[in-house]
Order: structure tokens, then sequence, then C-alpha cells
């Protein structure tokens, strides 16, 4: 796909597709004329970078971070900035109270939905 497509499918502009392939954190094919062809895989990637980058992640740590979001596997740090703990813990952290919020507004609808459900059915009717 061009990346006009990518950008459509991800929401990332194409300019910022563009600052990930000079950071080296995507790698399109290019053709025989020069341009661009980003294959598919590329789509659920982008969005892993994105949402890396929103949570205020560099993206000098996001090309550290990238292979572990993959299939399970022995992660071997080198070279690690001394900051990256701390700032990855904060964010787990992070993610963490938003995951419990999230939970909570999900168990709450529920409820609703049950009530809603419950007020919808009539009553049994009763023998006399």
């Amino acid at each position: 796909m061009r990346i006009g497509q990518l950008s459509e499918r991800t929401g990332v502009p194409a300019r910022m597709l563009r600052y990930y392939e000079e950071q080296g954190l995507i790698t399109p094919r290019r053709l025989d004329n020069g341009y661009r062809v980003y294959d598919e895989h590329l789509v659920e990637r982008v969005l892993k970078i994105r949402g890396l980058i929103d949570s205020g992640i560099p993206t000098r740590i996001v090309s550290d971070i990238l292979p572990c979001l993959g299939q399970p596997q022995t992660i071997v740090v080198q070279n690690a900035d001394p900051a990256l703990h701390d700032l990855l813990a904060a964010e787990r952290d992070r993610m963490s109270e938003k995951i419990e919020f999230l939970t909570n507004n999900r168990d709450a609808i529920s409820g609703y939905l049950q009530a809603l459900e419950r007020a919808a059915t009539p009553p049994p009717a009763q023998a006399g």
C-alpha cells in the first residue's frame, strides 16, 4: 500500500510515517521506480508505535521496546538509558490505573444494562 493508505488505515499522518521511517521504526519496501510500498504488517506496527509515543515514550526508546511487543522472547537490554526504568515503570503504573478505571466503568455499565433488561422484562403472571 502507499503511504496515504497506511495513513488512512492507522490515523497517523503521512508526515509522521516518514518520521518513523527516518527513525528506523518502520521500513517500507522500494519499487524499481523508487516509490515506497508499505506491507500489511506495518499497520499493526504503526499503531503500536503511535500508542507508545502517545504514552510519552520517546522514539529512541520505542525502537528498543518494539521487538518486545511481538511473540514471547528473552529480552536482552544493552546500554539502557538510566532513566528508562523509571519512565517505563511510571508508564506501566499509569496504564494499570487506566485499566482499573476502565474495568470499573465497564462493570458499572454492565450493571446498568442488567437493570435495564430487568425493567424491560414483564413480571411473571401470578396464579390466582
